[in-house]
């Protein structure tokens, strides 16, 4: 009996030990792993990795973890031509069957699925904000993007007709998706500006806007957006994607 108890210590210090060295090497490699993804991608400040699964070195062993969770605070993604950047906050990405070289210099993802938020000011930069020429003698130009309820984005547009500015702007319902990379938002209906009649082509060259977003970390993509309090809430997924090298 006193020799199985001996055992049993023994073996419970052993599974103690071997925890301890499995969360240390967890957190070396999480802390390796941001550093890698921070230079890959250019970023301005560290981001979070978070290693899932249990055991982490019987993962290592096989050359594959299961579970990879970053996080990136804010991210200037590609918006289109001219090298303008748009910012993506909070990007959030769940990583799955991570493979890595030998030397861990290069690490891949065969599926990833996330989530992030484009803040309305943002967005508002893609939109017409100087006034533009509707009609003979009327001008119009966003000012504001907010939530509208139901997932659709409310426009605030102001107006000047015949030299005087609107008393009040106008808004409208907008509805948002993503298409090919490219956040679009278009009026549910057409605001009217003091009563004049306006072509709708007219109106929705200042409502209506679009922003290509690409660039994003290792080659994910825009699956769907949201309209939210905050901002526009965006899913984004890829397959292969590259965390580092």
């Amino acid at each position: 009996m006193r020799a199985l108890r001996i055992l049993l210590i023994f073996v419970v210090i052993l599974g103690g030990l071997f925890v301890i060295a499995d969360r240390i090497a967890v957190n070396f490699a999480e802390d390796e792993a941001a550093d890698r993804l921070k230079t890959t991608e250019n970023l301005s400040s560290t981001p979070d990795v978070s290693i899932k699964g249990f055991p982490f070195l019987t993962q290592v062993a096989g050359g594959s973890l299961d579970d990879v969770e970053v996080g990136i605070k804010d991210y200037e993604a590609a918006a289109g031509d001219a090298g303008r950047k748009i910012r993506i906050d909070d990007l959030q990405a769940d990583m799955k069957g991570v493979e890595f070289s030998g030397d861990y210099s290069s690490a891949t993802a065969t599926s990833a699925t996330g989530t992030a938020t484009i803040a309305y000011d943002e967005l508002l930069k893609t939109a017409k904000p100087e006034p533009t020429q509707v009609a003979p003698g009327v001008t119009a130009n966003v000012v504001g993007l907010s939530d509208g309820g139901n997932g659709k984005i409310k426009v605030t547009v102001e107006a000047t007709v015949l030299g005087t500015k609107l008393p009040e702007p106008v808004s409208v319902l907008s509805s948002v998706k993503v298409e090919n990379g490219t956040v679009r938002v278009h009026a549910d209906g057409l605001p009217r500006f003091g009563g004049v009649d306006i072509a709708e082509n007219r109106v929705r060259a200042i409502t209506d806007f679009q922003q290509k977003i690409d660039g994003l970390p290792g080659g994910i993509e825009l699956d769907t957006v949201q309209a939210a309090p905050d901002g526009v809430e965006i899913t984004v997924k890829g397959s292969d994607v590259r965390l580092a090298g």
